[in-house]
C-alpha cells in the first residue's frame, strides 16, 4: 500500500502520454487536476501527437497551450529521454503518477523494469518509493502476456485500471463516458473531482 504522504495540493503529479487510443481521457484528466491547482510533470511518447490528431483534431501542442494558457505555470513538460527530469529520482517528491493512456507495449517495459526512457524510468522509481503508479491500459482483448504484466505490477503496488467506463447513469454523450474514468482516475490519486454524481449519493 502506497504512503499517503502525497494528499498535499503542493506535490506535483507526474502524467505520462503514451501513444495508445485514449486523448480524450488525458485532455480531461488534465483539465480536472490543473484546475484543483497542482502541478503537472508531463512527458509524451513519439506517437502521442498522431493519435490526438486523429482523436481531438488538433495537434498535442495546440491542446497543450490551450490548457496552459488557462493556468499558466503548472504544466511543465520533460522530454521522453531526459533523465535530469525530477521525475528520473526518487529524491523528487511527487503525489504519484499516471500513464492516461498506457500502452500494453509500456505496461510490459515497467513490469520488465527496463527504465529505457523517462516514463518507464519514472514509473519504476514510483514503484521503488512506494508512491503512487496508475496505469490506464487501453487494449482489448487482453493476451496472457498482458494479463501477466498486470499481474506482476499489481504485485508490485500498481494501479490497473483499464479505461472501462460505466453505464449505469445513463450516459448520454461520449464525455460523460470520458468523465466516468477521469473521476475514478482522481479518486485513486486522492485528487478532489466530482463529474459526475457518485452511486447512492441521490439515495436518502
Amino acid at each position: 500500500m502506497a504512503r499517503n504522504e502525497n494528499a498535499s495540493t503542493e506535490l506535483p503529479l507526474a502524467l505520462a502520454i503514451t501513444g495508445a487510443s485514449g486523448a480524450p481521457y488525458w485532455r480531461r484528466l488534465l483539465q480536472v487536476v490543473l484546475a484543483q491547482g497542482i502541478d503537472v510533470h508531463l512527458v509524451c511518447s513519439p506517437h502521442a501527437d498522431s493519435v490526438c490528431r486523429l482523436e481531438l483534431s488538433e495537434s498535442l501542442e495546440d491542446v497543450l497551450q490551450q490548457l496552459s494558457a488557462k493556468v499558466p505555470g503548472r504544466l511543465h513538460r520533460f522530454e521522453r529521454n531526459d533523465f535530469n527530469a525530477p521525475m528520473a529520482s526518487g529524491s523528487a517528491r511527487y503525489r504519484g503518477m499516471a500513464i492516461v493512456p498506457c500502452s500494453t507495449g509500456t505496461l510490459g517495459r515497467i513490469a520488465a523494469g527496463t527504465s529505457d526512457g523517462l516514463t518507464a524510468r519514472a514509473a519504476d522509481v514510483m514503484l521503488k518509493e512506494r508512491r503512487r503508479l496508475l496505469l490506464l491500459v487501453r487494449e482489448t482483448p487482453y493476451s496472457l502476456v498482458h494479463l501477466e504484466n498486470m499481474r506482476h505490477l499489481a504485485r508490485a503496488g500498481a494501479t490497473i485500471m483499464p479505461a472501462s467506463p460505466g453505464f449505469y447513469q445513463q450516459p448520454r454523450k461520449i464525455s460523460d463516458l470520458v468523465d466516468f474514468v477521469v473521476q475514478r482516475i482522481c479518486d485513486q490519486l486522492e485528487i478532489p473531482c466530482e463529474l459526475q454524481t457518485r452511486w447512492g449519493a441521490n439515495e436518502e
